[in-house]
């Protein structure tokens, strides 16, 4: 048997570390400062007022120009500071030559759009590629959409959102990294590590915008826009933690929310965007508003007027008006009466120009104005293999009865079922937020399979029924094609529109006639394998009780086909993790792993224990759940020491060894319980991971260095602290099937 060790120091990205003490502030030379102040000086009040009115453009091809005469004439006259979702090297190059030949300040104009998962080469949704639990990876793939971004002449992607989401209702769910902080934090830190580079300087690097800030995806009942309300521990602990993580990863920019927390509108929340974060986390960049999010402050009834919303806005801390153009057409009035003192302005437009000092346009404003680099970039071989690559390593195996799969030789024939199968959906396999994608650059799923067939294996192929209309429905056809197949591959999920903004759903079943068509599958008695492809965790009770072999592909991208037949036909090794929790009906919601113990914590046969009467509490799928082509066997979790002082940090080890005939990944997973404390704590905690590769029969030991801010927590006093007494720690494959020990912390 082959052993190794493998030392994993995990840093604690989600506690003490981010929260307090602050982090470094970030600061730019003070000759530059002292540039900027000099520009405040010699400018109008309507031109600052320009830096901060971001507008669309007229939404027309590249081929088109953009601007319309009034958009024209702003520009001249120094009313515009940024745009938002105008691409194309050349037309953004000659929009910033109109500015830089034609306006009486020469400041250049920065160009944002929603680069969120690959702008030509799409990845799979950010949900997905949480799945990989590889930050790496992660990183690499926010590197590339980054260089295509470049290529279209865009300076700023409003990504990564790093919202933690608890309800899968939420159609936004798929934007994020699921429900954890801490995996949350390190794929936030990832994605904007990978926009940005090492050098903001260089080419291909885009200003990140880590958003919405802030607890955006705690949206009562999963309907997007709605109230958010929470304690301020909650907000500190769960859902605050990966932005801090993204702004200590570099991010300049961040993205207000739409929503309220505790009765105060983010977007007009003086606490959250000066006093958290300016004052406490020392954040030097600027804030821009979600769309129209200034102007929606009329909606929340805590503003008369639009004017009244603007001052609010700005007095708030959110730097950039996008597109409802108040502080452009208001402010000026405002100031001028004293509604509104004209510093508060000047504090503004010096983040906004800070940030483009930041990113170089003083220096170079056609930086990203080079038509040539989008043919030599968009869509590129190499940037097809890492879009390959990040969709393997995105889809989870769920369920493999009998080892179903992979699909092995012996299958002479196989059907190929479902509306997600075939060449008329490629656009829904990329999932939300990829605007500018053709559908026939997606390899579709029939396309990827007829690649892979073994020799002598014959495919039929039949749609079965659509998505989600009731016409279609072909169910007789597709069984007739089942009954002459050894296996079926069922392909079926959720469409692009389900998904992302303004796509929260009631029912989270497979949409449509879907299920009634895996019903009659299932009816033929062939063995059916089950591809599901969706933005967000389904209900899929039904499907897990009767059929064999179930994957979680979500939306995967481009290379969606070629990646799936990866997997189906055992050349890659599924390694992907689930990082949210499926529930088993929608009455579950919200479900997640690191919930509290309450007072009468489960007791499967007392009944006044919290509990439903018609369905156990736990998940169908448990957060961290994901399966291989080969076995993982976890031996005893052992600890340096069974008492540690405070301040001082314990390491923990455990054995791993691929138990199986396949060599495969792992994720190995750390979670930590606090048994007693002064404040509630969750039952456990995320505090580390390691995605690790064993070949058949390997055994490696895992480290981790769990420090203090591991242990630490906010206290009574809102402060954090590490209390003494006992901590469980558990090491396992998910956060359920863990190996455990207990170690006491001590004065």
């Amino acid at each position: 048997m082959k052993k190794r060790l493998i030392t994993i120091a995990v840093a604690l990205i989600t506690g003490a570390a981010l929260l307090f003490p602050q982090s470094p502030v970030r600061k730019l030379p003070q000759a530059t400062e002292s540039r900027i102040d000099s520009i405040i000086r010699m400018m109008t009040l309507e031109e600052k007022l320009g830096q901060l009115n971001q507008i669309g453009g007229t939404w027309y091809d590249t081929k088109t120009e953009r601007l319309n005469e009034e958009q024209t004439a702003m520009l001249k006259a120094g009313q515009i500071g940024s745009f938002l979702g105008i691409t194309g090297a050349a037309e953004t190059g000659r929009i910033q030559r109109m500015v830089m030949e034609e306006s009486r300040m020469k400041i250049p104009v920065l160009f944002g759009a929603d680069i969120i998962h690959g702008y030509s080469t799409i990845t799979p949704i950010p949900l997905a590629e949480a799945s990989s639990w590889n930050p790496a990876l992660v990183e690499r793939s926010a590197r590339m959409a980054a260089m295509e971004g470049s290529a279209v002449g865009i300076h700023w992607t409003y990504a990564p959102m790093v919202d933690i989401a608890r309800d899968p209702r939420w159609g936004r769910i798929a934007e994020g990294s699921g429900e954890d902080p801490h995996l949350g934090s390190v794929m936030g830190a990832a994605r904007v590590k990978g926009f940005q580079g090492d050098d903001l300087l260089q080419f291909g690097s885009l200003l990140a915008c880590a958003k919405h800030f802030a607890a955006y995806g705690g949206a009562e009942a999963g309907r997007d826009y709605n109230t958010v309300d929470m304690s301020e521990r909650t907000l500190r602990e769960i859902f605050l933690p990966p932005y801090k993580a993204a702004i200590d990863a570099g991010a300049w920019t961040l993205m207000s929310a739409f929503n309220e927390i505790g009765g105060v509108p983010a977007s007009g929340s003086a606490w959250l965007m000066t006093d958290l974060l300016r004052k406490e986390w020392g954040f030097t960049g600027l804030v821009v508003s979600d769309y129209t999010a200034v102007m929606e402050l009329m909606n929340h009834r805590i503003a008369k007027d639009s004017t009244e919303a603007g001052i609010i806005g700005l007095s708030s801390g959110v730097d950039i008006d996008m597109v409802s153009r108040i502080y452009l057409r208001k402010l000026s009035d405002a100031v001028r009466t004293g509604a509104l003192p004209e510093s508060v302005v000047d504090e503004a437009v010096r983040r906004v120009l800070r940030v483009k000092f930041v990113y170089g346009l003083f220096d170079d404003p056609y930086r990203n104005a080079k038509p040539e680099k989008e043919k030599e970039l968009l869509l590129a071989p190499a940037h097809r293999d890492i879009a390959r690559t990040m969709a393997q390593q995105s889809i989870v195996l769920l369920k493999n009865e009998k080892e179903l799969l992979p699909i092995t030789k012996n299958a002479r024939t196989i059907a190929l079922v479902g509306p997600l199968a075939g060449n008329d959906h490629r656009r829904d396999l990329v999932g939300t937020w990829a605007w500018v994608q053709k559908p026939e650059q997606v390899v579709s799923v029939i396309d990827g399979i007829t690649a892979k067939l073994p020799k002598g294996t014959k495919l039929l192929y039949d749609k079965g029924c659509e998505i989600e209309s009731d016409s279609g429905y072909r169910a007789e056809q597709a069984v007739a094609a089942a009954k002459k197949a050894d296996v079926i591959i069922a392909v079926l999920g959720e469409a692009q529109r389900h998904s992302g903004e303004a796509a929260s759903r009631s029912n989270l079943d497979l949409p449509g006639r879907q299920r009634d068509l895996l019903k009659a599958l299932k009816a033929t008695g062939k063995p059916v394998i089950l591809v599901v492809m969706n933005g967000r965790p389904l209900t899929l009770q039904w499907e897990a009780e009767n059929i064999p072999a179930i994957i979680e592909a979500w939306h995967l991208g481009v290379e969606t086909g070629n990646a799936l037949a990866d997997v189906l036909f055992g050349d890659y090794n599924p390694s992907g993790k689930l990082p949210v929790t499926f529930p088993r009906n929608l009455g579950q919601i919200p479900l997640y792993y690191n919930h509290k113990s309450t007072g009468r914590p489960l007791v499967p046969k007392d009944k006044y224990t919290s509990r439903y009467l018609d369905v156990p509490n736990t998940p169908l799928y448990p957060f961290g759940h994901g399966l291989s082509y080969t076995t993982f066997h976890y031996g005893a979790v052992k600890v340096s020491s069974a008492a540690v002082k405070i301040g001082e940090p314990v390491t923990v080890t455990a054995e791993v060894t691929n138990s199986g005939k396949r060599a495969g990944e792992e994720v190995v997973q750390l979670y930590l319980r606090d048994d007693v404390a002064s404040v509630t704590r969750p039952v456990k905690e995320l505090k580390g991971f390691k995605k690790i590769m064993l070949q058949p029969g390997e055994t490696t030991t895992v480290s981790f260095t769990v420090t203090p801010d591991d242990l630490s927590f906010y206290g009574l006093d809102m402060k954090r602290t590490v209390e003494p007494g006992s901590f469980t720690v558990y090491v396992g494959g998910n956060s359920v099937d863990c190996q455990q020990a207990v170690f006491n912390v001590v004065k």
